[in-house]
This record gives structure tokens, sequence and C-alpha cells, in this order.
């Protein structure tokens, strides 16, 4: 990882760091390249189940990198798209835990991750309306699945910031932390779902995020193509065994 990606790895759970504080986090070709990069590591260990991501310096992210792009620092990764994870996001459940801003760009960020951990300080917005622009990184396509429609054409087309109590009432903010403690509360809740096994994790996920594309009539093959190895999964047998002998499990992820 580049020093614009910090990572850090422990008990079950690995947090992304995006590091320009100085830049308010703001997304440029090495942040972009380094949470791919993370990504695909980190998706591939064993020893990871849940992934975190925030920001350094008090602020999640302001966006994209205005003046990086204007020189050509392109804030695109080959394959996962702005940021590195937009258009592809991990296999595992990830977690936005924000401090300050998540705005533009940065809110499509946390709108990428599964959960979202906010400061009672912390602002979230698509102003791109207001510079001329249109939030081209998911905010339309994810918004309008996470919040009722209304809400979603007022943020975007408003372009205004919104409190995290309000998107929380909406049901887009998990939790809501004192300032400053965003990522220690992603933190604990990370811990409670990594304490279950990483394979149902990861099938649970895909089955919630692929399944609204699916037709009705096929909604349960389709499922069941997901679930079924997980059924035969060693960890399978060890939950069932834990659960009889009275004892924690020991996941093996496989």
């Amino acid at each position: 990882m580049s020093d614009a990606v910090l990572t850090e790895v422990g008990d079950g759970v690995a947090v992304i760091t995006i590091n320009r504080p100085e830049a308010r986090n703001a997304v440029n070709g090495a942040v972009a390249k380094g949470i791919a990069g993370a990504l695909d590591e980190l998706d591939a260990r064993k020893d990871v189940s849940v992934l975190v991501l925030t920001g350094a310096g008090g602020t999640f992210s302001a966006g994209m990198d205005l003046k990086g792009f204007l020189t050509g620092d392109s804030p695109l990764a080959e394959g996962r798209g702005f940021g590195g994870i937009v258009e592809r996001p991990p296999a595992k459940p990830i977690i936005a835990a924000v401090e300050g801003y998540a705005l533009a760009g940065g809110f499509e960020l946390a709108l990428a991750c599964d959960l979202i951990v906010a400061s009672s300080e912390a602002k979230f917005g698509l102003p791109e309306v207001k510079r001329g622009l249109v939030a081209g990184a998911g905010g339309l396509l994810r918004l309008p699945r996470r919040i009722p429609y209304h809400a979603a054409m007022e943020l975007a087309l408003s372009g205004d910031h919104y409190p995290a109590a309000r998107l929380a009432e909406l049901g887009l903010v998990n939790r809501i932390a004192e300032p400053g403690e965003a990522l220690s509360a992603a933190r604990e809740l990370a811990a409670r779902i990594a304490e279950n096994a990483p394979l149902a994790l990861a099938a649970t996920k895909r089955v919630i995020v692929e399944s609204p594309d699916w037709d009705g009539a096929e909604q349960f093959a389709k499922q069941g193509e997901i679930i079924n190895p997980v059924f035969g999964s060693k960890d399978a047998m060890e939950g069932a065994a834990a659960f009889a002998e009275k004892r924690r499990p020991s996941w093996s992820g496989e």
C-alpha cells in the first residue's frame, strides 16, 4: 500500500484508512489504487472477515481531488472504478466509519460500503449539481435503494449537506457515535460481525446485494447457488458442533 492508504489488521477486522488529511482525504490516483490493492489483498486473506473504511485527520473524504484531476491524475482504479471501490466493492462486509465530511465522491465511497457508522457531527452530501457536475460514482444509483425516493431526490438535487442524525432517521446510517469515536464504534460493530463464520458472512452479503436484480421465479435457485456450498462447509459442521458442545466455534473459512 502507498502512504496515501494505510491498512491495519487484527482479530478478524481490517481497517483501511485514507491518509491524506492535508487534502481532506480527497481521492486521487494514489488513493484509488491504494484502496483497490487493499481490497484485493484483504478479500483473499483468511484471517480477515470484516473491513472498515475511514479517513485520517477527523474527516472521511471530501470527494475527488479536483486539483489532481485538472493535472490528469485519475481517481479511478482499473476494475473497481472511482476510489478503488465503487464499481466493485469487496466480497466481505465493509463498514464506513465517518467523521467530519463525506461529500461528493466521499459520500459515494460510504455508499459503496454495507454499513455506516458516523460521528454525530458528520455531514453528508452530493454537491456535484452546485458545481455543474453529476454524481457519477454510484451515488445516484445507490441512494434511491437505501433511502426513500423523495428523500434521495432532495439530497441529490439540492446538493446540500445533511447531518448524520437525519440520515440515521432515513435508515442510511446504522449508528451514531460521539465526535471522534466513529472508528471505535465501527470497530465494535465489526468485531461483533467478525465473531461469525466468514463463508456465511460473505454469502449473506452476496445474496442481499445481488437479489434485488433477480427475477421472482429464479430467486431461490440463484440463492441456492450461493448458499449451498456454505451448508457443506467445514465451518457449518463446526458451528453445529460448537452449539451442541456449548463452546465458541473456531472458524477455518473452509
